[in-house]
């Protein structure tokens, strides 16, 4: 099973792998460990990553590239506005509401969703990673910013399906990070010892995040993030395109801003500049060469006017690090370090005012780039059971607080519930008790919106079907698990109503009674904490005031408690059952004399720009076909360049090696017939079928394999010929050896050994003619004797004679009875022996191994 972590970003991706008992971050095939969020499209096929960026400049309408951020937005939200002015390529509506990505592909127009071009992202990552693991991929983890939203995340996750990747953890920037980081430390504090709090600053290509997380021994807490999803990278590099461009509209009377080839230009090089800047204080020019207009351009600029230049974007530095300290109620004396990733994070005033906030040095422990991706592939190695890693425990935050609402009968018109508060723990389950007679509707939104980096604050609407009252008339208990899992979604998880059945002779007032009495205390509880769920579970009457159930499981049976195990809390994924344990704890109460069963209710979710599964599927089948078109355009090329190797290879050779194995009528022959074969490539041969390549190399080889052979053999024929000559020589050394008497062959049958000789002397006949034959023609024509020929007359040699000349010598009787047993009277013990050793002892150490007298004992 492989385990792969993928850092999914605005500008670069990284691949981390667990193996070879480690995490490392995988090169691609340009031998480069980041890898481009580029796709290029053509008329033919698709080129994504490395080969993508190069063709940016070139392939302006068509490639793509920055569109992280526009994952599960609207096409009329805000953002999406903002940014297709500056994006080269053209953004339209999709049937749907969300964007879509309007490109040129197989010489016709094609409207891609954003998840579609992430999916091809994701899957040339997936091919990069089973070319290294030389094994299939399909689990991973993918790293997504802390302040994404429902939408985005599920947009994310739908591309990962696309791609053909099974995402087992939608993992928050910041906290890949901090594993990263965590698990390796040995001298972490102890569990019940003050944890140590280290601040994590990201600043990437397109957002800023920051994460104050609190470590123990195998044990990671998030206790605060904070961001601005609109500062990066990509901002300094744009405050410095908007000073070129005017500077250049002044000094050269150019537009640049009109041209997107020069403008992508003017980005490329400015981000080279603020690079350079971030080593050298001194001033550094930027040279352009055929700018706009064939004109060169050039300028400079120093680390003291880029800073001043961007003195707004380095004032938004400082208010998420305090938001997160007051998040996280700490003082900078709590703080042990603050570690910094992401390529922004370099440039040295970011840096400043990073130490400035904090008074203390900053820590660069960390891989800037790949620290994301190695926590990821950890991440996936602690879920996948292929892999044991050490006991690390990692819990991660809420970002955003998420209310529930609900339509009542009454006047006050809807009730609502604040369920899960800004940076509370996830993953997380909690049970709402409502008491309803009808079906009803719940609705879960951001509870803040101006917090929300997104203009809907809606995720989603969930029925709950099926209600109705009881036997009796009165209201339904219905139990509702709301869940944030593990990819940080919101979800109702499971509905369920509890239905009383009366048994006969029974007083049904007074549970009621007792219940209605502990819901009157729930709701005296309610009013000094207003929406505190403290042991996670919720209760609401049809008058919509929300109570604490605390009532649960006291006038229930044993039957009734298993089903109640969905009241609990999931915390780092393992999920604790407080409210049975509250159960267990208490004195056991006088049972009521009412059955209770737990029948589980259907959940319609309708989800805020949720793609539908259908529409995935076409996708995925889309993205299939995209890829076959892929391989087949990858195979017509290879085809292709097949045969333009040859054209190339050949002329070289014939004037080199094969010079003088064909003569000159046919090396001109040949040599026109080469230069054609060129033409015909970058003429009509341009653009062919697959086949039409591979007849033609076949068409080339045909002439050019016989010379090929002729040099080979020419090589080749010496050495073995020599090989035989001696295999000979020894041979007939050991017949003449039998002749002389010698004891080594003395034992050898006289008929067998004259087969040998005759098969010898046929051997060195046959060698001769052919040697004399092949010394007769010259290098041009094909040779009488191939050096397959000699191999295999070897080997018959070998195989006739060696089975008979070393055959062993027949072995010599050994003395009889007697003259053993006298020997034995006068030889003693050999070097101290004594005959008794060569009995098998029992072990002595092994009291349990000795048998009985009478039992046979075995060695």
């Amino acid at each position: 099973m492989s385990v792969v972590g993928i850092d999914l970003g605005f500008l670069n991706c990284y691949i981390g792998v667990a193996r070879s008992g480690g995490i490392e971050t995988i090169a691609n095939e340009y031998s480069d460990r980041c890898t481009p969020a580029c796709i290029s499209l053509g008329s033919k096929t698709r080129a994504i990553g490395n080969a993508a960026k190069s063709q940016i400049i070139t392939n302006v309408k068509n490639a793509v590239h920055g569109f992280k951020k526009l994952h599960g937005r609207a096409f009329e939200d805000p953002y999406i506005q903002a940014e297709r002015a500056k994006l080269p390529y053209e953004l339209q509506k999709m049937p749907n509401g969300s964007v879509g990505v309007k490109v040129r592909y197989l010489d016709e127009e094609r409207l891609f969703a954003v998840e579609q071009i992430t999916g091809m992202l994701l899957a040339k990552l997936k091919e990069t990673s089973e070319s290294a693991l030389k094994k299939p991929v399909a689990d991973c983890v993918i790293s997504v910013p802390s302040f994404f939203t429902d939408a985005e995340r599920r947009s994310v996750m739908a591309a990962a399906q696309i791609a053909g990747l099974n995402c087992l953890k939608l993992m928050n920037e910041t906290t890949a990070v901090a594993l990263a980081y965590g698990i390796y430390k040995q001298d972490l504090p102890a569990l019940e010892e003050k944890p140590r709090n280290v601040v994590f600053v990201d600043m990437g290509h397109s957002a800023y995040q920051v994460s104050i997380c609190a470590f123990n021994k195998g044990k990671l807490k998030v206790l605060a993030t904070t961001f601005d999803p609109f500062v990066g990278g990509r901002n300094f590099d744009e405050a410095l395109v908007d000073y070129f461009s005017e500077e250049f509209r002044t000094k050269y009377k150019l537009n640049v801003k009109e041209n997107p080839r020069a403008l992508l230009r003017l980005y490329q090089e400015c981000e080279k500049l603020k690079k350079l800047m971030s080593a050298n204080a001194s001033d550094l020019p930027l040279n352009i060469e055929c700018f706009m207009n064939d004109l060169d351009v050039s300028s400079k600029m120093n680390r003291a006017q880029f800073e001043q230049l961007c003195a707004a974007l380095l004032a938004r530095v400082e208010p998420p690090l305090r938001a997160a300290m007051d998040q996280a109620k700490l003082q900078r004396e709590d703080i042990y370090s603050i570690e910094i990733v992401g390529g922004a994070t370099r440039i040295p005033a970011v840096k400043e005012q990073i130490s400035n906030f904090f008074c203390k040095e900053i820590s660069t422990t960390l891989n800037a780039d790949e620290a994301v991706a190695r926590g990821c592939a950890l991440q996936c190695a602690i879920l996948s059971p292929a892999f044991k890693v050490r006991e690390f425990s990692i819990t991660d935050v809420v970002p955003y607080s998420i209310t529930l609402r609900w339509k009542s009968s009454y006047e006050e018109g809807t009730g609502e519930c604040e369920v899960f508060s800004k940076n509370h723990a996830a993953p997380f389950s909690k049970v709402i008790t409502f008491h309803k007679k009808e079906p009803f509707d719940l609705e879960a939104y951001y509870t803040h919106p101006q917090e929300v980096p997104y203009p809907d604050s809606r995720i989603g609407r969930f029925t709950i079907q099926n209600v109705g009252p009881q036997h009796d008339g009165d209201n339904s208990k219905v139990k509702v698990k709301v869940r944030v899992n593990i990819h940080g979604l919101f979800s109702v998880a499971n509905a369920s109503i509890i239905e009383k059945q009366s048994l006969e002779g029974d007083h049904n007032d007074t549970p009621m009674d007792t219940e209605s009495s502990s819901k009157s205390q729930g709701r005296d509880e309610e009013l000094q904490l207003p929406f505190s769920i403290e042991d996670d579970t919720i209760d609401s009457e049809e008058e919509d005031k929300m109570q604490v159930d605390q009532e649960e499981g006291v006038q229930k049976s044993q039957a009734e408690q298993q089903n109640q195990a969905d009241e609990e809390t999931e915390n780092a994924g393992t999920e604790t059952k407080a409210a049975s344990g509250e159960k267990q704890d208490q004195p056991p109460q006088p049972k009521a004399k009412t059955k209770v069963k737990s029948i589980d209710l259907p959940i319609q979710a309708s989800l805020y720009r949720q793609l539908g599964q259908d529409l995935i599927n076409s996708y995925i089948e889309n993205e299939g076909k995209m890829m076959m078109q892929d391989k087949l355009e990858k195979e017509r090329n290879d085809a292709k360049n097949a045969v333009e190797e040859y054209v190339y290879e050949f002329r070289d050779k014939l004037c080199g090696v094969f010079e003088k194995f064909i003569t000159e009528e046919d090396s001109n022959k040949l040599t026109l017939m080469l230069e054609d074969t060129e033409n015909w490539l970058y003429e009509d041969g341009e653009d062919q079928p697959k086949q039409v390549y591979m007849d033609k190399l076949q068409e080339l080889k045909k002439f050019g394999q016989p010379i090929q052979e002729r040099c080979m053999e020419h090589e080749e024929r010496p050495k073995v010929l020599n090989e035989l000559g001696k295999k000979i020589q020894l041979l007939m050394k050991a017949v003449e050896a039998y002749k002389n008497k010698d004891e080594k062959y003395d034992h050898l049958d006289p008929a067998e050994m004259e087969k040998v000789e005759k098969y010898i002397n046929e051997a060195m006949n046959w060698l001769n003619s052919k040697m004399n034959a092949q010394n007769k023609l010259s290098l041009t024509q094909d040779p009488v004797v191939k050096v397959a020929e000699i191999l295999a007359k070897s080997k018959e040699l070998d195989s006739f004679c060696n089975p008979i000349l070393s055959k062993p010598k027949p072995k010599i009787e050994p003395p009889s009875d007697g003259q053993s047993k006298a020997n034995g009277e006068h030889n003693g013990p050999v070097n101290g022996q004594s005959a008794t050793e060569t009995k098998p002892e029992p072990a002595k150490d092994n009291p349990q191994q000795t048998k009985p007298p009478g039992e046979m004992e075995v060695d």
